[in-house]
C-alpha cells in the first residue's frame, strides 16, 4: 500500500482533535492486519490422563490420582489454547449472540472469597492458584463486558478498594489486586468505571497510532526521492509531522511530553534514512526547549535523546545531536541530568569530549560529597574537571529525600556502569572509593563534619537506609577493581562498624555481608608464611566476634544472613591457613551446629548448608544429641533426623541437596556405605508430603545410578568409526543396579500426583532403561509369574492402593515391565499438561475457598 492511498484514506482524519480509545482500537488494528501476516494458531492439546502409557499388549491406562495443594508449577490458561477458545466464542455470538462464562455457580461464590482475600487473617492461597484465578478473569473480560462484570459482582470492586488501604495486606493479594485492576481497566468503560478519566489510554493509544501510520506511509520508491526539507512526504506523514511541531511549540506541559514520547517511540522503532530529515527538522524546536524555565518534560527529552543517539541512522553523522546533548546534560537538573549521562557514556559511538562531560555530570554529586568532608585542601580526586557543583549542592541540601533520591541514583548509575567495557579510562577508583566510604560514616554518624555544608550532610543523612543499601552496593562492585593498599583498610573498618552497630538493619546487615564476601575474596594473597596480607588476619580476628553476635540475632533475617556470609566464607577460603585458624578459635561452628534446632525454618535450613559446607572442609564443630550430651552423634545421623523429623520443607529440602552433593563428591560420611546410604535417605524421601523433597530424591538416584553405570573409556582405535551398541553389563553389575528399593521407589513416584515428581521419575527410568537395554547374558523373561506378579502390584499403585511392597522380584523381571512402559508418551503428556483431574473456573474457587475451611470438601484440586 503506498503512501497516496494512505494519505487518501486517513490523511483527512489526523487534525490534533480528541480522539475515541475505540476509534483509535479499530484504526490500529486495521493498519496492524494490512502491515503484518496473521500467525497461526495451533489447537489445543489437553493431558488426558486415561490414555494409553503401556505399549501394546500391557496395561491399558494408568489414571492420574487425586491432587494435593501445595506442589508443582502454575498451569497457563493463556496463550494458543485461549487464542483458539476466544475464535471458537466469536464465531458462536455470530450466531447465538455473547457468551457468558461467569456461571451462576461461580458468582454464587466470588463474595466468599474476596472475604477470604481481604482478610489479612486468613492464610492466603499459594501463587499458583492466585494466577489460575488471575487468567480466568482475564478469559471473562475478553468474552463479556468488564464493566457488566463489575456491576454484577460488586465484591470485586470492594475488593479492589479494600486491599489498597494502608493496612496488613498480603503482597501477593496486593499484587494480585493491582493486575486484576489492571485486566480490568483495559476496557474503556471500565476504566472509567473505576477512575473517571480515560485520558492516560487514549494518549498512549494515540501515540503508538500515529507511530505505526507515520512508519507506514513513509514506505515505497516515493521516499527515496525525498528532498531534505521533506516537502515530498506523503499528505499522511506531513499532518503527522506538523501535529508534532505543533506540540513542540505548545506551553502546556503534557502536550509536549506527548510530542517527545511519539517522536522517541519514532526513532526507537524507526531506522530508515528519512528519519535522519525528520531530526533536521524538529531538532531546532526540541533545542528550544532547554531555553524555557523551567524545562519542560525533562525526563521525556532525555527518552528522546537516548532513542536517538541508539539509532543506527546517527551512528557515523553528526546532525546537530551531540551539541544539543551537551546542551542539555549542562541545563537539567541533577536528578534529570543523571540517566542522560549513564546513558551517553553507555553509546558505543560518542565523541570524547561528550563522554568526559557526561561523566563529569554523573560523578558531581559523589565530587560535592568530598569537597564538603575533605580534611586535606587541594586533594586530588573526583572534583577534577567536576563543573557546575552549585546545582548539585542546592539539590542535595534541598529536602532529606531529594539528597537520598540523587545519591541513590547516582551510587546505582555508577555500579552499573562499572563492569562495561565502554566505562571511561582510567577509572576514578580510589575517588569513589573514598566518596562512597564518606556517604557510608556520614549515615551512620561516625563522620567529622569538617565544614557548614558537611554538618547539613551529616543531619540529613544519618539513618537513611536507601543511601546506606545503595552506597554498600557500590562498595561491593568496587571490589572487582584494582584499589590502593592504602585505602583497603578503611573498607574494612566502615565495613565492621556496619556489621557491629546495632541501628543496622536486617537489609543493610545482608548488603554488608554480601560487600564485606566480595572485598574478602578480591584481597590479593602474598608469598610467605601467612595466606594473605597484614590486613586480613587482622580483619578476620575482628570479623569472628560480630559473626558469633550475629549468629545469635533475635531478628531471624539477620541470623540467615549471618549463616549465608558464612557458607560462602568458608567454600571460598576453607583451605587457607589464616582462616581456618580464626574460625577454630571461634565459637561459629557450634553456634551454627545450635542453629539446625532454630525455631525459623529458614534458618535451619541455612544452618543445614553452612554444617555441609563446613563439613566438607573438616571444620564442623562435634555433634552432641540435647538427650544425651555425653554421646556424639554424627553429622550424618543428624542430617537424617531432620529429613525425617523436621515440620517444615525448608531444611528437609536442604538436607537432600547436601546428600546429593555429597555423593557427587564422594564425601566421607557417605563413601563408606554407599548403596545403605542412598537406600537409607530413599526410605525417608519417598514418605515425605513435599514434592520437592521427593523430585530432590529423585535426582539422588539417578546421581547414585550414573556412578554405578560409570561411563567407559574410547577405544583409541575407534575414531572416526561409527559407534556401535553399548557393551552389555555384567549380571552382577545389573542386579546391583535394580534393586528393589530403588525401582520401587521410581515406580511410586512415577504414579506420584504432583507432576513435577512424575516427569523426573520418567527421566530417572527413561535413563535406567536405555543404560540397561543391551544387557549381555540376559534372556527375555515372556510372561512369568514373577513378571505378571510385578505389573498388578503396579496397577493397584496407579489406582491408589500404594500399600503393598514389590517384594524381591527378579532383576529381568524388572526391566521386562521397564521396557514394556511408555515412558515416552508419558513424558510428552507431562510435559503439555499442567491439570491432572479438573479444570474449571467453579472447582478453582471451591479449591481455594477449601484452603480455609470455608467449604467443607476435604480434598482441593488446585496443583
Amino acid at each position: 500500500m503506498g503512501g497516496t492511498d494512505l494519505s487518501s484514506r486517513f490523511g483527512a482524519s489526523l487534525a490534533p482533535v480528541p480522539l475515541s480509545l475505540n476509534w483509535l482500537r479499530q484504526i490500529s488494528a486495521l493498519w496492524a492486519t494490512e502491515a503484518a501476516s496473521w500467525e497461526a494458531v495451533t489447537g489445543p492439546h489437553a493431558y488426558d490422563p486415561t490414555l494409553p502409557l503401556l505399549r501394546p499388549g500391557k496395561w491399558h491406562s494408568l489414571k492420574a490420582g487425586p491432587r494435593r495443594r501445595g506442589a508443582g508449577p502454575a498451569p497457563t490458561w493463556g496463550g494458543a489454547r485461549a487464542a483458539w477458545r476466544r475464535g471458537l466464542r466469536r464465531c458462536s455470538e455470530l450466531e447465538r449472540g455473547p457468551l457468558s462464562i461467569m456461571d451462576p455457580e461461580c458468582s454464587h461464590l466470588l463474595p466468599a472469597l474476596c472475604a477470604v482475600l481481604a482478610d489479612p487473617r486468613q492464610p492466603v492461597a499459594d501463587d499458583t492458584c492466585l494466577e489460575k484465578l488471575l487468567d480466568w478473569f482475564k478469559t471473562v473480560t475478553e468474552a463479556e463486558s468488564s464493566l457488566l462484570l463489575l456491576q454484577e459482582n460488586p465484591c470485586l470492586v470492594e475488593l479492589l478498594s479494600h486491599v489498597l488501604r494502608p493496612q496488613d495486606v498480603s503482597p501477593r493479594v496486593l499484587s494480585f489486586a493491582l493486575r486484576l485492576a489492571g485486566t480490568f481497566a483495559a476496557q474503556e468503560d471500565c476504566f472509567q468505571y473505576l477512575q473517571g478519566d480515560p485520558s492516560l489510554f487514549v494518549a498512549s493509544a494515540a501515540s503508538q497510532l500515529l507511530v505505526h501510520i507515520l512508519a507506514l506511509s513513509m514506505r515505497g520508491e516515493a521516499v527515496e526521492r525525498c528532498s531534505p526539507q521533506g516537502s515530498a512526504w506523503p499528505a499522511c506523514a506531513q499532518k503527522i509531522v506538523s501535529h508534532v511541531e505543533e506540540s513542540l511549540r505548545s506551553t502546556d506541559t503534557p502536550q509536549v511530553t506527548q510530542a517527545l514520547n511519539v517522536l522517541t517511540t519514532t526513532f526507537g522503532r524507526c531506522h530508515s534514512p528519512w528519519t535522519e530529515v525528520l531530526w533536521d527538522q524538529l531538532s531546532p524546536l526540541v533545542a528550544c526547549l532547554l531555553e524555557r524555565d523551567p524545562i519542560p518534560a525533562g525526563h521525556s527529552l532525555v527518552d528522546l535523546l537516548l532513542s536517538v543517539a541508539r539509532s543506527p541512522v546517527f551512528s557515523s553523522t553528526d546532525c546537530g545531536l551531540w551539541e544539543t546533548v551537551a546542551q542539555t546534560l549542562s541545563r537539567l537538573s541533577p536528578t534529570q541530568a543523571g540517566p542522560l549521562a549513564l546513558g551517553t557514556l553507555k553509546l558505543q559511538h560518542c565523541p570524547q569530549a561528550l563522554r568526559t562531560q557526561a561523566f563529569g555530570v554523573l560523578l558531581q554529586p559523589l565530587a560535592c560529597v568530598l569537597k564538603a568532608t575533605i580534611q586535606t585542601p587541594g586533594s586530588p580526586g573526583l572534583l577534577d574537571g567536576t563543573v557546575g557543583g552549585s546545582l548539585t549542592v542546592d539539590a542535595l541540601l534541598s529536602s532529606k529525600s531529594a539528597c537520598a533520591g540523587l545519591l541513590c541514583q547516582t551510587l546505582a548509575h555508577l555500579e552499573e556502569l562499572q563492569p562495561l567495557p565502554q566505562r571511561p579510562s582510567p577509572w576514578p577508583q580510589a575517588p569513589l572509593l573514598e566518596a562512597v566510604v564518606t556517604i557510608l560514616r556520614l549515615c551512620n554518624g561516625s563522620a567529622a563534619p569538617s565544614s557548614s555544608v558537611a554538618g547539613r550532610l551529616c543531619g540529613t543523612l544519618a539513618g537513611c537506609l536507601r543511601v546506606q543499601r545503595a552506597a554498600l552496593d557500590f562498595l561491593g562492585t568496587l571490589s572487582q577493581g584494582t584499589s590502593p593498599r592504602e585505602l583497603v583498610p578503611q573498607v574494612f573498618a566502615v565495613l565492621l562498624e556496619y556489621l557491629e552497630s546495632p541501628d543496622s538493619s536486617p537489609t543493610v546487615l545482608k548488603k554488608a555481608f554480601q560487600a564485606t564476601l566480595g572485598w574478602l575474596l578480591s584481597s590479593p594473597k602474598t608469598p610467605g608464611c601467612s595466606d594473605f596480607g597484614p590486613h586480613i588476619p587482622l580483619f578476620l580476628g575482628e570479623l569472628f566476634p560480630v559473626l558469633q553476635k550475629r549468629l545469635c540475632s533475635p531478628c531471624w533475617e539477620v541470623r540467615d544472613s549471618a549463616l549465608e556470609f558464612f557458607t560462602n566464607l568458608s567454600r571460598h577460603w576453607g583451605g587457607q591457613a589464616d582462616f581456618r585458624k580464626a574460625l577454630l578459635s571461634s565459637e561459629a561452628p557450634t553456634l551454627t551446629q545450635q542453629l539446625l534446632r532454630d525455631p525459623e525454618s529458614y534458618v535451619r535450613a541455612s544452618a543445614v548448608t553452612a554444617m555441609a559446607q563446613l563439613s566438607s572442609q573438616g571444620l564442623q564443630a562435634t555433634l552432641a544429641s540435647p538427650e544425651h550430651p555425653e554421646t556424639e552423634q554424627g553429622l550424618l545421623k543428624e542430617f537424617l533426623h531432620i529429613l525425617s523429623a523436621d515440620s517444615e520443607g525448608f531444611p528437609r529440602r536442604a538436607v537432600v541437596q547436601v546428600f546429593t552433593q555429597w555423593l557427587r563428591d564422594g564425601h566421607a560420611e557417605v563413601a563408606q556405605d554407599t548403596e545403605q546410604f542412598v537406600a537409607t535417605v530413599l526410605q525417608v524421601v519417598s514418605q515425605d508430603l513435599d514434592w520437592e523433597v521427593r523430585v530432590q530424591g529423585l535426582e539422588l538416584a539417578q546421581v547414585f545410578l550414573a556412578q554405578k553405570l560409570g561411563q567407559p573409556a574410547p577405544c583409541p582405535y575407534a575414531v572416526g568409526l561409527p559407534e556401535g551398541p553399548s557393551p552389555g553389563l555384567r549380571p552382577e553389575v545389573l542386579r546391583n543396579l535394580c534393586q528393589p528399593w530403588l525401582l520401587e521407589f521410581a515406580f511410586r513416584a512415577l504414579f506420584d500426583c504432583d507432576r513435577p515428581v512424575a516427569q523426573k521419575a520418567c527421566d530417572l527410568l527413561l535413563f535406567l532403561r536405555d543404560k540397561t537395554a543391551p544387557c549381555a547374558g540376559m534372556q527375555e523373561t515372556g510372561d512369568s509369574p514373577c513378571l505378571d506378579s510385578v505389573e498388578a502390584i503396579l496397577q493397584r499403585w496407579q489406582a491408589g492402593e500404594q500399600g503393598q511392597s514389590l517384594g524381591d522380584p527378579e532383576p529381568e523381571a524388572m526391566l521386562a515391565v521397564l521396557r514394556s512402559i511408555d515412558l515416552e508418551g508419558l513424558q510428552g503428556r507431562l510435559a503439555e499438561s499442567s491439570d491432572h483431574v479438573e479444570k474449571s473456573p467453579q472447582s478453582l474457587l471451591q479449591d481455594m475457598l477449601a484452603t480455609v475451611g470455608v467449604l467443607e470438601e476435604n480434598e482441593a484440586d488446585c496443583y
